[in-house]
């Protein structure tokens, strides 16, 4: 059976080498490792990733896609993938003789240019380059020639050894803006032609500066509209997050706490935990300390525990003070039965003795909304 795609996978597979040409650092993404791995089981030869490519969300590949979405003015070409052209031995000593007829190679190159024989001129200042490869003038040169056959990858070759040789050189920087303008790098671009305009400012040079430095300015409002809505999705997000913890909290307190019962206090342990979870929740919390001895007490339990059947948003603690004297010593209590209004484990009011009517109309004050 014939494989086939529809228009739709063609079109989406165009979308990505389209991408993957323009920018071939986003194949070390690692969702495009499936296809990374693809080109080098065919021999292919794929850039090295930056640094840092590989992280998930810090790629340059995040980079392509916040802007994706501008639309650049000027002429943008396709990269030329050519094999690299010839280059110079560095090492080779130079010799006068060598130097001379170089430069008449490099004349007649130029001559060649002028005459728009644009292979011949490559091919002169290419022997040129051989005899001297000392010269960064003659690769500068060579670029530009690269530039006139919308060679942008080829011209940014010469360019680097032109600037290798010679870091003040103009034509080079200038070569290497224009062609990374060719390619649509317009932030590198608009770096090369800055530091050759410092050098050696001419009316070519501020003409592409012209077209750069708007896609430039594009590009960081850009990154400012896309940094401010990572921030906002940040927020977002950590406010899910807080939401989700507060959902967690509170979910685990309602569980620690019985609402419309009385909750008996059997240790010290148990008894900060439930005051945690009435605190998590902005519950009011009353503190009923009683003992077995006491005949009061037993008149006040049945009303205490009416009382929580009614009022079931707020918590009923019993504690005896004989079984957790030393909680009942640090809340001050000095008889029983004792009733203490708590909120946010702090003592708010407090009802002492067997006063139902006192003990009603002070959770009727504190427990209304």
């Amino acid at each position: 059976m014939e494989d086939s795609l529809d228009d739709a996978g063609v079109a989406q597979m165009q979308l990505l080498i389209s991408r993957c040409r323009s920018k071939p650092c986003i194949l070390h993404h690692p969702s495009l490792s499936f296809f990374m791995d693809y080109l080098l089981s065919l021999g292919a030869r794929v850039p090295k990733a930056v640094e840092g490519m590989a992280k998930a969300g810090e790629s340059s590949f995040s980079d392509e896609i916040m802007e994706s979405d501008i639309e650049f003015e000027g002429e943008v070409v396709e990269p030329d993938n050519d094999l690299p052209q010839k280059m110079g031995d560095p090492s080779v000593e130079v010799s006068e003789e060598m130097r001379d007829k170089a430069q008449l190679y490099k004349k007649k190159g130029v001559d060649a240019l002028s005459e728009g024989k644009l292979n011949e001129a490559i091919e002169h200042l290419t022997e040129g380059i051989l005899l001297n490869p000392t010269s960064a003038i003659l690769y500068a040169t060579r670029a530009g020639v690269f530039m006139k056959m919308k060679k942008p990858n080829a011209a940014i070759r010469d360019a680097d050894a032109a600037l290798q040789i010679n870091p003040d050189s103009a034509k080079g920087y200038k070569s290497r803006g224009m062609a990374k303008a060719m390619l649509g790098k317009w932030e590198d671009a608009a770096h090369d032609l800055h530091l050759a305009a410092k050098l050696d400012f001419d009316e070519e040079i501020g003409a592409e500066l012209k077209k750069v430095e708007p896609n430039v300015h594009k590009i960081e409002e850009h990154k400012k509209k896309y940094e401010r809505l990572r921030k906002e999705r940040e927020m977002k997000k950590a406010d899910t997050e807080r939401k989700r913890k507060h959902a967690e909290e509170v979910s685990a307190a309602s569980a620690v706490l019985k609402d419309g019962d009385v909750i008996t206090i059997r240790s010290s342990n148990e008894f900060e935990a439930k005051l945690k979870a009435a605190s998590s929740l902005s519950r009011l919390v009353i503190l009923y300390f009683t003992a077995t001895w006491c005949g009061p007490c037993r008149f006040m339990g049945p009303v205490y525990k009416s009382l929580a059947e009614k009022h079931r948003n707020v918590v009923f603690l019993k504690v005896d003070i004989d079984e957790l004297g030393n909680v009942a010593h640090r809340w001050n209590v000095t008889s029983v039965p004792t009733f203490s209004f708590v909120i946010n484990s702090k003592e708010i009011d407090k009802v002492v003795g067997a006063d139902k009517a006192g003990l009603e109309r002070k959770l009727a004050q504190h427990s209304s909304p």
